[in-house]
């Protein structure tokens, strides 16, 4: 992100804004590529950032890459399976779950989202109690995965093609609970939509029970 903000805040700071759609896309790669400026140490500067864009790109690439291939067989690849299964998270982003938290078994349902500070903070004095913002303890790299994970819900839910071949890897009724877990995170998305919460709250509330339903398929026995 910081090259890319280099980058971007250096346009900005020329007055030129990208206007041909989403962003980061090979149409605006190739528009980055078509900026000029008179002045040789701006274009020295501008050329410089690109440079180093694509230098972090194509590391984060490689180490995707890398990743993915210890995904397929190592000691998580079963957890890993089963998480997949959810939306929003890739075999990066279950790899990184996997791994973080180690032994699911030690946590519970009531208690997974604590653990990564996804639950409300809590202020009382006398008897005056309010609720204050997540307490964000906990392991923040996991509270990130699933925090950006859970913006993947509110779309409607169509199993991607993606999707359905990482259901192949996993048990049938893990599979089966997980199509339920989204259809489940959809509709409560829909329901703070429909309320008007601010979506930055109401992805902390999905990613929330999106860490419980990560907990309920990782620990799940596909024969009970």
């Amino acid at each position: 992100m910081r090259p890319r903000h280099r980058v971007t805040h250096l346009l900005l700071r020329q007055g030129i804004v990208y206007s041909g759609g989403t962003p980061w896309t090979r149409q605006h790669e190739n528009w980055l590529r078509t900026q000029r400026f008179p002045r040789p140490a701006l274009q020295g500067a501008y050329d410089a950032a690109l440079e180093a864009l694509a230098a972090t790109e194509g590391r984060r690439d490689r180490l995707d890459e890398a990743i993915t291939t210890l995904a397929v067989d190592s000691r998580f690849t079963p957890v890993i399976d089963r998480l997949t299964c959810l939306r929003g998270i890739s075999t990066l982003t279950g790899f990184g779950l996997a791994v973080e938290i180690g032994d699911w078994s030690r946590l519970s349902g009531a208690t997974i989202g604590a653990y990564l500070g996804l639950v409300p903070g809590e202020h009382s004095t006398g008897e005056s109690r309010s609720q204050t913002g997540v307490t964000k303890t906990g392991n923040g790299h996991v509270r990130r995965l699933l925090v950006e994970a859970a913006w993947h819900h509110r779309p409607p839910y169509r199993p991607s093609t993606k999707l359905q071949r990482r259901w192949h890897r996993a048990p049938g009724p893990v599979v089966a609970h997980a199509a339920k877990g989204n259809r489940r995170l959809h509709a409560r998305w829909q329901s703070f939509d429909a309320r008007r919460k601010r979506p930055v709250v109401a992805n902390l509330a999905i990613a929330r029970e999106l860490a419980c339903w990560c907990w309920a398929l990782a620990v799940m026995d596909p024969d009970g």
